[in-house]
């Protein structure tokens, strides 16, 4: 554009470089070599100003140290520094590209408005409006400041009322931890009754489970005593009960009759 063609020329014939401005403001690898021209332009201009400052401005010449004693561990804040604008440089590379992309619609406007005959009642009713409008924003603030203090007052009357209800409550439980009921006598001999029962109840318990479990194994004894008594029976009586068969089988071979 027109805008990038002046840019060219004014870096072409005040500071004797040689800028491709359409690789500039695409804002990539390329445009960082354009960018390296000024910055290198910058950074010696600087050191020289640097060393006639350093050299107490005797008009002497001042050698630039380019590569000539240099010292790698001194240099890392200013390589620290020149990554970081060289970042914001390629940054606001891209937001100029951006901006020059708009410049054609933009003077179109700025040309046409520049070229537009205003009437003085035009410019009163816009100011008229926008005095409008700020007293109705001015308004509206006011209104709200107002809301604000108003809902302030309401709640700091909330907490006096809440902090009086506290400290009243606070000095009536301090009365009553103060002023012994009438029957507290009554309860403490209650509770002092009420504890040896239970230690009464928890003897007799004691007893009753023991003696339960006494009872539960002479029942067991018993039934065991009982069923050896009736297998003995049993063993007894058996042989009494072979012999009787054996005579029978014997009384109906002859015929006979047994009583």
């Amino acid at each position: 554009t027109n805008t990038d063609m002046s840019y060219r020329e004014l870096k072409a014939t005040k500071a004797h470089l040689k800028l491709n401005t359409r690789k500039l403001y695409m804002a990539d690898g390329y445009a960082v070599k354009e960018l390296l021209k000024i910055t290198a332009l910058l950074y010696d201009a600087m050191r020289a100003k640097a060393g006639d400052e350093e050299s107490g401005n005797t008009g002497l010449p001042v050698a630039m140290p380019y590569i000539h004693n240099y010292d790698a561990a001194s240099k890392f804040s200013d390589l620290k520094m020149t990554r970081q604008l060289a970042s914001e440089i390629t940054q606001q590379g891209a937001i100029l590209y951006d901006h020059l992309g708009k410049e054609a619609e933009l003077k179109e406007i700025r040309t046409a408005t520049l070229s537009k005959q205003l009437e003085i009642t035009d410019i009163e009713k816009c100011l008229q409006d926008a005095i409008k409008a700020v007293l109705e924003q001015t308004s509206e603030l006011q209104r709200r400041i107002e809301s604000v203090a108003s809902d302030e007052a309401n709640l700091e009357a909330k907490i006096e009322k809440k902090k009086t209800e506290l400290e009243r409550n606070q000095k009536r439980l301090a009365t009553l931890r103060a002023v012994r009921p009438a029957f507290m006598d009554e309860y403490e001999r209650i509770e002092e009754e009420l504890s040896q029962v239970y230690g009464t109840y928890v003897v007799k318990i004691r007893c009753l489970a023991y003696l339960e479990e006494q009872l539960e194994e002479l029942e067991k004894a018993q039934k065991i005593e009982f069923a050896v008594r009736e297998q003995r029976m049993k063993t007894a009586a058996r042989p009494s009960d072979q012999g009787l068969a054996a005579k029978q089988e014997f009384s109906d071979a002859l015929g006979l009759d047994v009583a």
